[in-house]
């Protein structure tokens, strides 16, 4: 019970800190939050589950846990699997697969590559919109209230409809941005996308390139996917936004020259 409660106040703070970033924001993008209206925990895992309709679930465990966390999210045979920080801070996780019934399932590493079940918790969504976990960040498109992205698609973007907002987004990174060659060669596998890091250098891998031109997109209220697979046989990461209805593609690797033609991209996963 003792420390059931401890899990309850750290989670609690971090909440304090999320319902402080989404008092920051005045334009169109959604801040995710875990207000604690709704919280539900198992072993080592707590969520918060407060606004699964928007798109997202918030997830904690015990500070000071000395082994690496998985988080394991199932729906209808489809498994992704994340990283979890053991800081007892809240993250954010897309509810991406839709409306449905989803298996989260927290794992703590017990030793070489064995992982033990250390809590699993069943959510019942009906979202708000199907394409809800498209406008909010996680960890793959990870940018917050004070990120200088925000600040700028809000100045580029301000006033203009769905369709010449994402072509400007599209232009700003064409004319803007490089591509990383350094980076590509020294990135570590399993490697979160770097969305501030590549806005600041203005340069980045193909991942980092598409997690900005999404998160620019996401901020001004158009719901963009970052997508993960092959590019013809080159593991690969590139975007899908949906701009007045209609599914468009867009390659920032590309379209600053940091890939040759491709002839077919095929998709593994989205975030």
């Amino acid at each position: 019970m003792y420390k059931l409660l401890l899990l309850a106040l750290a989670c609690m703070a971090s909440a304090l800190v999320c319902m402080h970033v989404l008092a920051l924001d005045s334009g169109q993008a959604v801040w995710p939050s875990a207000p604690g209206s709704d919280v539900r925990e198992d072993g080592k895992l707590a969520l918060d589950v407060s606004n699964l309709s928007e798109g997202y679930f918030m997830a904690c465990v015990p500070a000071g846990c000395p082994h690496r966390l998985k988080l394991r999210v199932e729906k209808d045979g489809q498994t992704l699997t994340y990283d979890l920080n053991g800081e007892s801070i809240y993250e954010v996780f897309p509810l991406q697969l839709g409306s449905g019934t989803y298996s989260v399932m927290l794992y703590e590493n017990v030793g070489g590559k064995k992982y033990a079940q250390q809590g699993g918790i069943l959510l019942d969504v009906s979202l708000s919109r199907e394409d809800a976990s498209f406008l909010v960040p996680n960890q793959y498109v990870n940018y917050s209230a004070l990120s200088p992205l925000v600040e700028k698609a809000g100045e580029l973007c301000n006033g203009l409809d769905e369709k010449d907002t994402y072509q400007t987004v599209c232009t700003f990174m064409q004319s803007e941005f490089v591509y990383d060659f350094v980076r590509a060669l020294t990135v570590s596998a399993g490697q979160l996308p770097d969305a501030d890091g590549s806005f600041e250098k203005r340069m980045g891998i193909c991942q980092d390139l598409s997690a900005v031109t999404v998160a620019m997109l996401r901020t001004m209220g158009i719901p963009g996917r970052l997508m993960i697979g092959y590019a013809d046989d080159n593991y690969h990461a590139w975007t899908q936004t949906l701009v007045d209805g209609k599914e468009e593609f867009f390659d920032p690797t590309a379209a600053v020259g940091g890939i040759n033609s491709v002839g077919t991209y095929s998709v593994e996963r989205y975030y």
